[in-house]
C-alpha cells in the first residue's frame, strides 16, 4: 500500500456530497434547456433520481464496509448474471444492446457492474497483494468477465473504465510500477502497430528489456513479453476489422480530423466544438443558448451535456465545473489514505479512478481532444442508472469516512 504516516484532519464531509449535488443542480437545468424544443420534458428526473440517491448514500453511510464482504461474491454473481441477460432480453438503443427494461424503466446493469467489480477487487487485493506475477490471475479474472460482457454489448466506453480501475487499483495496492506499464504495454503495441508501424522494432525491445529488469524468471519474461507483443502487432488488423462496429471505427479515426466526414461520423465532434466555443468567457446564460435550443448536438442531454454547459456557463462555467471534479478526487484520495483498512481504501481509490476516468474522456470528447466513446460525465449526463451508481458509490465512501474519523487505529 502507498504509505501513510499519522492522522490528518479531514476537510468536512460537505465535499463528498456539496459538489455532486451542486453539478446535479445546474445539469437538471442544462437538460431541460436541450429539450426546450422537444415534444417530451422529463428533465426534471434528473433530480428526482439525484434525490433518490441522496436517501442510498445517506444509508449506506451507516453500513460499515466490511459488513459488505460476505455479500461480496453474491452481488458480483448478480451483476454477471444480469449482463447475460442482456445478451438475450436486453433492449436495443443506438446500435447497441445494453439495457433491460424493467417496468417503465430501462436498467443499464454495466453500471452496476462497475461498482460489484470494484469491491470484488479491493477485496481480492486486500487479501491477496500482488507479490508475484501469477498474484495477478485473481484480480484479473475477476474483471475480465465483466468486461468482457460489456465489450460485446458493444459499450467500448465502460469497457474502458474497467481496464482504468484495474490499473489504477493494482499500483494502488503495492504493485510496482514497471508492471503496470507492462499490463497497459499490449494496448500500446496495438495502436502503434495501427499507426506507426515502424516503432515497433524500438517499443517491442523496449518493453523486453524492461520485463528482464522488472520480472522474475527474466529469461521465461523476456520471451513471453515478446510473444505476447508480437502475437497482438500480428492481429490487430483482424481485430480492428472485426472486433469493432463500423461506427466504433469511425468514432476513433475522426476525432483526428472531423471535417473529413462533417454529415456522418464527424457531426457530433464539429457541433460539440461549436457550441463550446459560441459560449466564449461567461456564456450565453442559462436557458439562453441557441445552439443548444435548436438541439444541434445530438445526446446533448447525455454523453454532450457539457457542450451545453459551454455555451450556457462559457469558459468560467466550464472551469468551475473542472475545478469541482478535481476537488472531489482530491477528496476522495485524502480518505483513501485516512483508510482504516486496505479494503476500504482500495474501494475508494476504484471509485475516484472511476469517476475521474469518465470526467477526463468525456471532456476530450467534447472538446474534440478524443474520440466519442459514449461515456458520460458524472452527475451532469443524464441517465438514471448511472445516477443510482455514483451516489451509491459515495455512499460507500462516506462510510469510509465515518469510520476513519472515530480514532480507529490505521493499519498504515
Amino acid at each position: 500500500m502507498r504509505a501513510h504516516t499519522g492522522r490528518q484532519q479531514a476537510p468536512r464531509d460537505w465535499i463528498l456530497l456539496g459538489v455532486p449535488l451542486a453539478m446535479v443542480g445546474i445539469a437538471g437545468l442544462l437538460i431541460a434547456s436541450t429539450q426546450r424544443q422537444a415534444d417530451y420534458a422529463d428533465w426534471y428526473h434528473h433530480w428526482i433520481t439525484a434525490a433518490g440517491g441522496i436517501v442510498l448514500a445517506l444509508g449506506l453511510e451507516r453500513l460499515p464496509l466490511q459488513r459488505l464482504r460476505p455479500l461480496l461474491i453474491p452481488i458480483y454473481g448478480v451483476t454477471v448474471i444480469s449482463l447475460i441477460a442482456v445478451r438475450l432480453i436486453g433492449t436495443t438503443a443506438l446500435g447497441a444492446q445494453r439495457w433491460i427494461s424493467v417496468g417503465p424503466l430501462n436498467v443499464q446493469p454495466s453500471e452496476f457492474a462497475k461498482i460489484a467489480a470494484i469491491l470484488l477487487v479491493a477485496a481480492v487485493l486486500s487479501r491477496h497483494p500482488v507479490e508475484r506475477p501469477v498474484d495477478l490471475l485473481r484480480p484479473l479474472g475477476v474483471i475480465a468477465i465483466p468486461w468482457l460482457l460489456v465489450f460485446i454489448q458493444p459499450d467500448l466506453g465502460t469497457s474502458l473504465v474497467f481496464g482504468a480501475l484495474m490499473l489504477t487499483m493494482l499500483y494502488w495496492s503495492g504493485m510496482p510500477f514497471e508492471w503496470v506499464v507492462l499490463l497497459l504495454s499490449p494496448l500500446a503495441t496495438a495502436l502503434i502497430s495501427g499507426l506507426l508501424p515502424w516503432a515497433l522494432v524500438i517499443w517491442i525491445p523496449l518493453m523486453a528489456v524492461l520485463a528482464y529488469k522488472a520480472l522474475p524468471w527474466r529469461r521465461l519474461a523476456v520471451i513471453i513479453t515478446l510473444a505476447i507483443h508480437g502475437l497482438m502487432a500480428l492481429i490487430t488488423p483482424w481485430l480492428w476489422m472485426n472486433g469493432l462496429k463500423d461506427y466504433q471505427r469511425d468514432r476513433l479515426v475522426l476525432f483526428l480530423d472531423p471535417s473529413q466526414d462533417p454529415l456522418g461520423g464527424g457531426y457530433h465532434l464539429l457541433q460539440s466544438t461549436v457550441g463550446i466555443g459560441a459560449g466564449g468567457w461567461f456564456g450565453t446564460g442559462l436557458l439562453q443558448g441557441q445552439l443548444t435550443k435548436l438541439r444541434f448536438i445530438p445526446e446533448q442531454h447525455t454523453d454532450f451535456i457539457f457542450s451545453a454547459l459551454g455555451e450556457e456557463t462559457g469558459f468560467i462555467g466550464c472551469l468551475l465545473v473542472v475545478l469541482g471534479f478535481a476537488l472531489l478526487m482530491g477528496r476522495l484520495l485524502q480518505i483513501a489514505r485516512n483508510a482504516r483498512s486496505d479494503f476500504e481504501s482500495l474501494v475508494v481509490v476504484g471509485i475516484g479512478t472511476m469517476l475521474m476516468f469518465q470526467v477526463v474522456v468525456n471532456i476530450f470528447m467534447t472538446i474534440g481532444l478524443g474520440p466519442i466513446t459514449g461515456i458520460p460525465l458524472p452527475f451532469l449526463s443524464y441517465g438514471r442508472s448511472a445516477m443510482v451508481v455514483n451516489f451509491l458509490c459515495l455512499g460507500l465512501c462516506l462510510s469510509v469516512v465515518r469510520r476513519s474519523r472515530r480514532g480507529l487505529p490505521s493499519r498504515w
